[in-house]
């Protein structure tokens, strides 16, 4: 049965529907800020799901827009199509900021902590948006964004665990967007540098380089208004990350990077 509050459809200036799952992170509480704002019903999806009360209540009164919270658990694979058959109707939108840093040199050691690494920033993230791209595409319309990061572009010894999954994820969205612009569904792939969240919180970032997670919200909602495919935050990365491609690898593994 279909949530009359939820069963707007159309494109995100008609003010469509938009999930955002991982919405507990910085960036997810932005995002909810973003949208909300510009008159979107929202639904939030985080594991820990009581801790969203107090976001629902701020934005149901800040905004004057339907906004629930919902509990996932994107590593429970087996569940994702039964959440989303919970959901009372399939958003407009879905937006994806789930990531997991961790710890590399923790993660050399313990395959316990590379595993948890590799699955939060690519396993989980692939096969729920891939169940989402296949209903998107049978009803023929919908909008899937997926937050990335500048680490996949190439393999760097301070974080290629997290690099690779990445690298994956950015892959996965690019073929998507291939297979589904002809079925009405776009896939944006949005790839950050530093932000400064509570997953950055105690290294010593560069401020020309670091974003804050309201100026990444502010960023994926334009780029979804634009129509734009891939999007580097800041736009510096997009130089940064071509200067570092194009390095010989004889080169490049001088670099303590």
């Amino acid at each position: 049965m279909t949530d009359p509050l939820f069963a707007q459809a159309g494109p995100v200036a008609d003010g469509g529907s938009v999930m955002i799952i991982g919405a507990l992170s910085d960036v997810g509480r932005a995002l909810a800020r973003v949208y909300g704002r510009e008159g979107h019903p929202l639904i939030l999806a985080a594991r820990r799901v009581e801790r969203l009360t107090a976001d629902v209540q701020d934005l149901t009164m800040r905004f004057g827009v339907p906004v629930r919270s919902v509990e996932l658990d994107v590593l429970d694979l087996a569940e994702h199509a039964a959440f989303l058959d919970g959901l009372g109707g399939l958003p407009d939108t879905v937006i994806c900021v789930v990531g997991l840093l961790g710890r590399q040199q923790e993660a050399e050691k313990s395959w316990v902590q590379a595993d948890l690494i590799l699955r939060t920033n690519y396993l989980g993230p692939v096969c729920l948006l891939g169940e989402i791209a296949n209903r998107m595409q049978t009803r023929g319309r919908g909008c899937i964004i997926g937050v990335s990061s500048v680490a996949g572009d190439r393999g760097r010894a301070s974080n290629y665990l997290y690099g690779s999954a990445k690298a994956g994820f950015t892959a996965f969205l690019s073929g998507l967007r291939n297979r589904l612009s002809r079925y009405g569904v776009r896939v944006v792939t949005i790839k950050p540098g530093f932000i400064d969240t509570s997953m950055t919180r105690g290294m010593a970032l560069p401020p020309a380089l670091t974003a804050q997670p309201a100026e990444v919200a502010e960023a994926i909602w334009k780029a979804q208004v634009q129509g734009r495919d891939v999007v580097y935050l800041r736009p510096v990365w997009r130089l940064i990350m071509w200067i570092i491609r194009l390095m010989p690898e004889s080169l490049f593994k001088k670099f303590k990077i």
